[in-house]
């Protein structure tokens, strides 16, 4: 049946019933955090010339209007007109290195915006299932992406109308505790790596260590043993496919092995017995001296409910519970792991924490959540999948406003192309297929909130900032509910929506939103990553395993329209990375505080709002500086808890191998 686009939007059930909101504290992402890429160097370009695509700044900004007046240091003159968005070196590097479509002999064979057409036509192909023309709509989809307003998860513009057609960002599969379920799980994963997207697990199903095997009266290695296969298995695939594979890894804090979880990414040379030796400084002076991890290919979260936070907080035990036979096989003191976690996520990087009960609290289906995507981002029942896109918040300022009618047609328009992915994705098994059929769950999101907040010249550290962030995330949130119940009304609800708890008439999509880190699509899109902050003004990142200088070039227009612009003046921000030193104005300096420069409090309070607002879930990594203790952690994950967070995750500069550097960037032309 056609789709009626005056419709009106689909109502609430008239069956009584307050409104629901859409709004679950969204967990973050460790994903977000500066950690493993997917670098994988691929053969020459041939067909294109790649000479013949225009080269522009790696972090472009829209110029202003013809019609735009500007003032000295005032970013208010960028306006939301329409523009093609320009491709820097540095996103044309990552679209040749991993995106464009390649030749039998693997050379490249498209630009991107024959990549975007390709998307755009694939996509806008659904729309005959209901009658519909494609054209116009191909148009418009591939219009929006080539002007950087939204871009979708990054298998989708990989696959999308070549052989493989498998879309999606992730999957959650089930780890049952046998032998066969395990390598069941273990071959899936690889089919999912192979075709670009991501594999959350929760191993805590299994056995502990040492537990009887009685078909072979022996005795279990433990869940971190098969997390090791898995791990090596996500290596070898890696090397032939486009990325490197990434995983989630979550256990209950109730599993007898929490404590080797926990300490599952410690190496020797981290300290005797694995105790909180620092060596951070020396891998920051010399990053060859920092030895490899363990689970290098894995995010880890331990699955906390709210008995243990209780029972963490009055000093209490809590029983680990063989997940076999369900009886209780120990005690520990929960405050005191809960430090321990705190302290190899100061170490390391990792665990993360998921607040399991919050998440199955507001989810609106039957069953349980037990893990999640890679970063987090994205609670999902077993064989799920998440279907991703982001809208560059960046691009909708006019004149220091927000152009609210310009961010509702893009978020309707990207909605609309979310559902189009589920209906021409390939998926990689049947179980996959039938269970995201089931519930239809989309994850709309944002990028570009920091240069959003830098247009309306507004610091990051203000509570304005919070404000506008939860503003901008309930109106997505509203406009993307409501494109969905037309859809719904046009193409029917999914499946399982009776047996929800959303009282709606029809809807199309079980959830709508999510916010992801964005880590290369912002790149493509010339922004800033996802929620954000800047990660500094100038600064090296790896990417595609070479080391390439990324300088805010809104910075450089802000900082000419000032009048205080020089190379001097870059030189010496490219060996900070950050403005505080500078001999620039004060409103400078707040407008482009980093993310070292963000409170703890400020990081964790941003994404609160953000959640606020949010059907699944938020990536975000809360960034501390190198000299953070692991009590500073602590306190970071009793806030999250507290303010309705799913997870959170904590980066502390250096401690583990990350892919942004700061005072590593003397080579940037711009900075000379």
């Amino acid at each position: 049946m056609p789709i009626d686009e005056n419709a009106e939007p689909a109502k609430k059930r008239s069956d009584g019933g307050s409104e629901q909101s859409f709004g679950p504290r969204p967990k973050p992402g460790l994903g977000s955090s500066p950690g493993p890429g997917a670098e994988t160097r691929l053969g020459p370009d041939s067909n294109p010339n790649p000479d013949s695509i225009p080269s522009h700044s790696s972090n472009p900004r829209p110029n202003p209007s013809s019609n735009s007046s500007s003032s000295s240091g005032n970013s208010s003159s960028n306006s939301a007109v329409s523009r093609p968005n320009a491709i820097g070196p540095s996103a044309l590097e990552l679209l040749r290195g991993r995106y464009l479509r390649r030749d039998e002999r693997g050379r490249v064979a498209e630009t991107p915006d024959q990549m975007f057409r390709r998307v755009a036509e694939h996509v806008a192909s659904a729309e005959y299932r209901f009658g519909m023309d494609r054209s116009d709509l191909a148009l418009k989809f591939g219009k929006m992406m080539k002007e950087g307003l939204f871009l979708p998860n990054s298998p989708t513009l990989m696959n999308a109308g070549l052989a493989l057609g498998q879309l999606s960002a992730c999957f959650v599969i089930p780890v049952e505790d046998s032998l066969e379920g395990i390598f069941d799980a273990l071959k899936l994963m690889a089919i999912v790596h192979q075709s670009g997207g991501g594999t959350g697990f929760s191993f805590s199903r299994l056995r502990p260590r040492g537990d009887v095997v009685r078909s072979t009266g022996g005795v279990a290695s433990g869940p971190v043993s098969f997390m090791e296969v898995f791990d090596a298995a996500t290596e070898v695939v890696r090397q032939g496919g486009r990325r490197r594979g990434a995983n989630m890894g979550v256990l209950r804090a109730d599993h007898p092995d929490i404590k080797e979880f926990v300490r599952s990414k410690d190496v020797p040379e981290d300290g005797p017995e694995y105790g909180p030796k620092d060596r951070s400084k020396d891998w920051l002076k010399n990053r060859s001296v920092r030895p490899p991890g363990r689970l290098e290919n894995f995010n880890i979260s331990v699955g906390i409910t709210d008995e243990f936070m209780r029972q963490a907080r009055g000093g209490e035990e809590f029983e680990l519970v063989n997940p076999r036979t369900g009886r209780v096989s120990g005690a520990l003191n929960a405050g005191q792991l809960l430090e321990e976690v705190a302290t190899s996520a100061w170490r390391r990087g990792d665990p993360g924490v998921l607040f399991l009960d919050r998440i199955n609290e507001v989810h609106p289906l039957p069953g349980t959540i037990e893990a999640t995507n890679p970063c987090g981002e994205q609670p999902l029942l077993p064989y799920e999948s998440c279907n991703l896109g982001s809208v560059n918040l960046s691009k909708f300022v006019d004149r220091g406003e927000i152009d609210w009618d310009r961010l509702k047609e893009i978020v309707s328009l990207s909605v609309r192309f979310l559902d189009n992915v589920i209906e021409v994705n390939h998926f990689p098994h049947g179980l996959m297929r039938d269970a995201t059929l089931k519930t239809r769950k989309i994850g709309l999101g944002v990028m570009g909130f920091a240069e959003m907040l830098i247009q309306m010249e507004t610091s990051y550290r203000s509570k304005e900032a919070l404000r506008l962030a939860e503003e901008v995330m309930s109106f997505v949130s509203r406009e993307a509910r409501e494109e969905s119940g037309r859809l719904g009304s046009a193409r029917g609800s999914f499946p399982l929506l009776e047996r929800s708890t959303l009282e709606y008439d029809a809807m199309r999509n079980a959830t709508v939103t999510t916010v992801a880190p964005t880590g290369s699509i912002s790149i493509i899109a010339g922004t800033s990553s996802g929620i954000e902050p800047l990660f500094a003004v100038c600064f090296a990142r790896d990417l595609l395993g070479k080391k390439t200088v990324m300088v805010s070039h809104l910075f450089e227009k802000m900082a000419k329209e000032a009048g205080v612009y020089s190379a001097a003046l870059m030189k010496n921000i490219s060996k900070a990375g950050t403005l505080q030193d500078a001999n620039i104005p004060d409103h400078l300096k707040e407008l482009f505080v980093t993310a070292l420069e963000v409170s703890p409090e400020q990081h964790v309070r941003i994404q609160a709002a953000f959640q606020k607002h949010t059907d699944n879930a938020v990536s975000k990594t809360v960034n501390l500086a190198n000299e953070a203790t692991a009590k500073d952690v602590l306190n970071v994950f009793n806030l999250a808890y507290d303010l309705g967070c799913k997870g959170i995750t904590v980066y502390r500069y250096g401690s583990r191998e990350q892919v942004l550097y700061l005072g590593e960037a003397e080579k940037c032309e711009s900075c000379r």
